[in-house]
């Protein structure tokens, strides 16, 4: 049997759902073999409770690791590094919980700021430039951390009480689909629910928009003063989180 053969009956092993003796090994192999597949996905186990630990505290130890010994099954690590395992855990959640959507909500709120925490510097605009700038032609310039989800329950409120020590309040659906944006601000991730408006403003200037097509595009004719008003008001909640990196 070639090497080739052997790492790779190793790794079928080591993946398989079901424990059991391989053809051609021992008992003593096989025993061997069982402590190296145990390690392995404790450790993966592990690693998927260190980044989403709201998610854990929320399923419990059962439920979680039952929810992580599936995704290990369906999606072994494929990387160098276990810092990016996880990214499709919250879809492994939703088919796991399709009744339970702030499940999933969860996962991919602690995932998105986890990744926001380790995500490239991007300095916030300074006063002088935003002095300078022309709104007319203005193009906003938004941090590489930011990251957008629609959510339909009350994940957010859950988070926040989960990672502040307190009881968490009971499910809720929203009146209307939602959003969180994920972003950082200095070394510090954050987040924020945000409405329907705000995530169609924020779509548009990922796109390219500028300032006064946005208002445009976001009002009708017959109220445009009152969109540039709410607008204007989203820009000023966007320059205190430090959303504006540049606007040229």
């Amino acid at each position: 049997m070639s090497l080739l053969a052997i790492q790779r009956g190793l790794r079928d092993h080591i993946l398989a759902n079901q424990s059991g003796q391989s053809e051609g090994v021992s008992a003593r192999g096989a025993a061997g073999l069982a402590v190296y597949r145990h390690a392995y996905r404790a450790q993966l186990v592990a690693c998927l409770r260190d980044t989403f630990e709201q998610t854990w505290s929320w399923l419990g130890d059962d439920g979680f690791d039952a929810a992580a010994l599936s995704h290990i099954v369906a999606h072994p690590p494929c990387g160098w590094t276990l810092d990016a395992y996880g990214e499709d855990f919250p879809e492994t959640l939703t088919g796991l919980y399709p009744d339970d959507p702030e499940v999933a909500e969860l996962a991919w709120l602690d995932w998105s700021l986890r990744r926001a925490f380790d995500g490239p510097d991007a300095d916030p605009i300074t006063p002088e430039a935003l002095a300078e700038v022309d709104w007319e032609s203005a193009v906003l310039t938004l941090p590489p951390t930011l990251t957008i989800g629609e959510v339909i329950t009350n994940s957010a409120a859950i988070w926040g009480a989960l990672t502040g020590g307190e009881a968490p309040p009971a499910v809720e659906r929203l009146p209307a689909p939602a959003a969180i944006r994920v972003w950082r601000q200095g070394l510090s991730p954050q987040y924020r629910s945000i409405d329907a408006f705000e995530r169609q403003a924020l779509a548009m200037a990922l796109d390219g928009y500028t300032f006064a097509r946005l208002c445009e595009q976001l009002g009708g004719p017959d109220d445009a003063e009152r969109t540039v008003a709410r607008v204007g008001g989203l820009l000023g909640t966007w320059l205190q989180d430090g959303l504006v990196c540049s606007a040229g």
